[in-house]
């Protein structure tokens, strides 16, 4: 099987993506195309999957990485140091990151979504990548403003040059929350009238939320782009866990220089 990936133009010598549903042989709630080993999938078919990505990515299955993320802001730089390591140490250095980065050529980062704003990153000027998973607290939190202050200070990267995608995520209609939920918006600063709407219950606008964070730390509004891909309406083809339930499949949404 040849996994399907949903492909972004950002400029030469990068390849970004997400991948969709279909391509994989995983089965129910994971079918077809699931590599997160965090979600309840059968073991066997992650790989299967993992080695036909790798395949198609024209990477070694050790160059694709995906940290373990919980929501929070938590980075991790991947160096020379870091590809030295043995598989289980590495494991602990993606455990717990949220956001992860590397310099180095032909080594893909991303992060798993099904629902949450997969935000990929790249500056180009320094030859740096970076995927960040901004689920509703990342985002309150706002995890891709970090991202991009650990890019500034640990590779000079200047805002002004980096491009980044907004990838498949739950759209302001499909994201319905409590007023707690709105509450810790309020409370955090955003301008809520251009991020929410009241239809009966709140709606929040996750990927503006992002979008805006990416402006806000100097990106320019151009070199933004946005899939404008709901995952929940699309289900059939990006995992929604908020419409196929928690033990799902996951989208990865990955970024490497070639």
């Amino acid at each position: 099987m040849i996994p399907v990936l949903h492909e972004y133009q950002l400029a030469p010598g990068v390849r970004a993506f997400s991948t969709t549903r279909q391509g994989g042989v995983s089965e129910g709630a994971y079918a077809s195309f699931n590599i997160n080993a965090y979600c309840g999938d059968d073991p066997a078919c992650l790989e299967a999957n993992l080695a036909s990505l790798a395949g198609e990515l024209g990477l070694p299955r050790s160059a694709i990485l995906m940290p373990h993320q919980v929501h929070g802001e938590q980075h991790v730089c991947v160096e020379a140091d870091f590809l030295s390591k043995s598989d289980e140490q590495q494991a602990d250095l993606l455990d717990g990151v949220d956001i992860i980065m590397t310099p180095l050529r032909q080594v893909c980062v991303g992060v798993s979504t099904a629902d949450c704003v997969p935000v990929l990153l790249y500056d180009e000027v320094r030859g740096v990548v970076c995927a960040v998973h901004a689920g509703w607290r990342g985002t309150v939190a706002r995890v891709t403003c970090q991202a991009l202050r650990v890019m500034t200070e640990r590779y000079h990267t200047e805002p002004a040059q980096v491009t980044a995608v907004i990838g498949p995520c739950i759209s302001l209609e499909a994201f319905e929350v409590g007023d707690e939920v709105y509450e810790r918006f309020h409370l955090a600063g955003f301008d809520m009238p251009s991020i929410s709407r009241k239809d009966g219950k709140w709606h929040i606008d996750l990927l503006e939320c992002n979008r805006q964070q990416l402006v806000s730390m100097g990106v320019r509004a151009e070199n933004i782009q946005v899939s404008g891909i709901c995952t929940y309406t699309h289900s059939d083809r990006f995992f929604s866990a908020r419409k196929l339930g928690t033990f799902s499949g996951r989208i990865y949404s990955g970024i490497f220089r070639l």
